[in-house]
This record gives structure tokens, sequence and C-alpha cells, in this order.
């Protein structure tokens, strides 16, 4: 099984979060932020992942810490989650329909950190949730991970579709890229023979 246990603590946000690559979806989820906890929910259930989350943040201030905190907490426990990437099938894409929203992802679990995003959510909150956070979101996840994520809205209009249309689309991207592929389960699928 892989998978991997983050300890996060700092003056802003305490955090422990576990990670299953091979779980079943199933989340318990607790950052303090109702909005988050749904997208992670969504991200855990789409990704077939298991994940735990307890946060405690400063979110008196805002939910800016907890967000990119959690975010980093997440992308290290993939990092660790996926060892020594042996028979990955390291690519995921998707385009994802969330209502009127389209939102098209593709990562490569490369072992090197690119974010590349394209947004046009004209809402600055959705409930007490800032939308610029989404990006802050991706963009610690993918450093801390190690990976190429590209993230590119096609269409939509409403706030909530659109990130939760986003959470989706890369739990699902992640999910084909994390799977063994079982024609090369004993190879790193890399020419350089390390990712």
């Amino acid at each position: 099984m892989r998978k991997a246990t983050v300890n996060r603590k700092t003056a802003e946000t305490d955090i422990k979060l576990t990670l299953n690559l091979d779980g079943k979806g199933e989340s318990k989820i607790d950052s303090g932020c109702g909005f988050l906890d749904h997208m992670l929910t969504l991200f855990a259930k789409h990704g077939n992942f298991d994940l735990t989350v307890k946060c405690k943040g400063d979110v008196e201030v805002d939910y800016h810490h907890t967000t990119e905190d959690i975010a980093i907490a997440l992308g290290q426990a993939f990092k660790e989650a996926l060892g020594d990437k042996k028979g990955i099938n390291r690519y995921g894409d998707i385009i994802l329909p969330m209502d009127e929203a389209l939102i098209l992802s593709a990562v490569d679990l490369s072992g090197r950190s690119f974010f590349v995003k394209q947004f046009d959510i004209k809402a600055n909150k959705v409930g007490d949730f800032d939308t610029e956070l989404v990006e802050e979101f991706f963009q610690a996840f993918a450093a801390n991970a190690l990976i190429n994520l590209h993230i590119k809205q096609l269409d939509g209009s409403n706030a909530h579709h659109i990130i939760e249309g986003t959470f989706k689309s890369v739990a699902r991207s992640l999910r084909k890229a994390v799977a063994i592929d079982k024609d090369n389960s004993d190879q790193v699928p890399s020419t350089k023979g390390v990712l």
C-alpha cells in the first residue's frame, strides 16, 4: 500500500494529514473551512484516495495559510507515497464537465515541479472562501509533490462549479497517473531510469 503521513506545524497552522493512494475514496476532513473541506472530500472521492486532514489554522485572519499549508502537506504526502514511482502510468489527463464549467487538467509525475493555469473566475469569493486561493492551493501542491500540473478552464461562469470542477478534474488526472501499469509494473516510466 502506498501511504504517507505528514505532520506540519508552523506559527500559523498545525496539520496532521494521511494519504493512501490505493484507497477507496474515503475521507475525513476538518480544515476549519467548510468550502475547502468540501473540495478535499471531492478530491479524495474522485481520486480514489483515502485522505484524512486535521488542521488548526489562523482562520480568524483568513483561509490563506490553512489552504496553502494543507496543499504543501498534501504534496509532500503524494511525493512520499509514490516512493520510487516504479510501475506507475506517470501521466494522466481529463476534460471534466461540471454543469456549465469545463475543466482540462493534465499531470506528469516527473519529479519536476511546474504549474500552469488558466482560470477566469469572476467572483472573488464562494461563501467566505477567496477564489484566488484555488491557484495558491495547486501551486503549493505541485511544488511539493514535484509534479508537472496543467489546469485550464475551457468554459464556465459559476465560481463554485469552476472550482469544484477543478478539484475533481485534477483528482481524476492524478488517479490515472498514480495507477500501476500492469504491463510495466517493474519499471520506472522514464528513459533516465528515475523520476
